[in-house]
């Protein structure tokens, strides 16, 4: 019974890690966003990006660059270390008191629930952690969990 109880420990705790490396990025309902590219992408994260085509503020939400969740994004959209990703918000955010360019919260349903509430937001969520609230946006014409999109762990 003690070696079953391990194994199960030992297969339910690798579903989970799994589940973390999956990335889906999500769009406020009224924001009719549907599909950017990646450069689109890396340009938001970065607070590159101030607008949408309507004129609204551009607003990223997203977990703790040094967060184990985060690890992802770290290395495929911002390209080095989680200390100088928190360095790029504090500058991008720089004179933006009315809209930061990126907020980060403390979890994934923060980062659904404030996407879901914002005009103009998008954030950065694990693909299981996706509700009604909120739209995904394909990255590059490509879904979360199909092959080759960019967010996809392992």
């Amino acid at each position: 019974m003690r070696r079953l109880l391990t194994i199960a420990l030992v297969v339910l705790s690798g579903s989970g890690l799994a589940s973390a490396s999956d990335l889906a990025l999500v769009s406020n309902k009224g924001n009719g966003v549907t599909t950017i590219t990646m450069a689109e992408l890396v340009r938001i994260c970065k607070g590159q990006t101030d607008r949408w085509p309507d004129g609204r503020p551009v607003v990223l939400l997203m977990r703790d660059p040094a967060s184990p969740e985060m690890k992802l994004v770290v290395e495929k959209v911002y390209g080095t270390t989680p200390e100088a990703v928190n360095a790029l918000i504090v500058a991008a955010n720089h004179g933006r008191i009315n809209h930061p360019a990126v907020i980060v919260v403390n979890s994934d349903a923060d980062v659904v629930k404030r996407v879901a509430s914002t005009p103009g937001a998008v954030g950065l969520v694990d693909v299981y952690s996706i509700n009604s609230a909120v739209e995904v946006v394909k990255i590059g014409g490509k879904l979360p969990l199909g092959p080759g999109y960019p967010l996809h762990g392992n």
